[in-house]
């Protein structure tokens, strides 16, 4: 897939990011593209995921202000009231639901949450920004593909492990009320949702 839909949500992402953050927590940070963006804020970053490989790309790309740990987040220690802003992109169905707790948990006072994920649609207004994204895709890998062409081919490095997925968007807004009340979850094109809890 030559278009990173992923990617693709970067920028909004980072708008998520409170104005006086200075630390921030990336889970499954893969090869870091994310971390590296929050980190071009000033921020101090750590990024953490289970694949060694991902974790080695990263750490051979460098960037300041980033620490990389190879760790599984649902079973490593998390500091208290740590980060200001916590992302997880792409990579929540890798792991239960409920590891939003630790990740509410790891938040300072004013801190956010902001997930984008992935999700099995439940509803026609879950639909309805999916099918719509099918015509805006296929305009978007032609044109990165273009992009690739005219300079020099492909990114040569490699990407995270992909996985299915079982979860249904009846299942996220469920949870997230339960778990992180106060949140807000909406549908986004591309096939992603995006999940923001705000720490009291």
């Amino acid at each position: 897939m030559p278009f990173n839909h992923n990617d693709h949500y970067h920028p909004y992402l980072l708008r998520q990011v409170p104005p006086t953050a200075r630390r921030a927590l990336d889970v499954g940070c893969g090869t870091g593209r994310f971390a590296r963006r929050l980190a071009a804020r000033g921020l101090e970053v750590d990024g953490i995921d289970p694949s060694a490989e991902a974790i080695g790309v990263a750490t051979a790309l460098g960037g300041e202000r980033i620490t990389y740990r190879h760790a599984d987040v649902t079973t490593c220690d998390l500091p208290p009231q740590e980060y200001d802003f916590i992302s997880c992109l792409a990579s929540l169905h890798h792991m239960p639901f409920s590891t939003v707790t630790r990740l509410r948990d790891a938040l300072a006072p004013g801190g956010v949450l902001a997930v984008l994920g992935c999700a099995h649609p439940s509803a026609p207004r879950d639909w309805l920004p999916w099918l719509a994204a099918v015509p805006l895709n296929l305009v978007a890998r032609a044109v990165v593909y273009a992009g690739e062409r005219l300079n020099g081919g492909v990114d040569p490095l490699p990407t995270a492990p992909i996985r299915d997925w079982t979860t249904t968007m009846a299942d996220v807004r469920r949870e997230s009320a339960e778990l992180l009340p106060g949140s807000t979850v909406r549908v986004v094109p591309f096939w992603r949702y995006v999940l923001l809890y705000h720490h009291p």
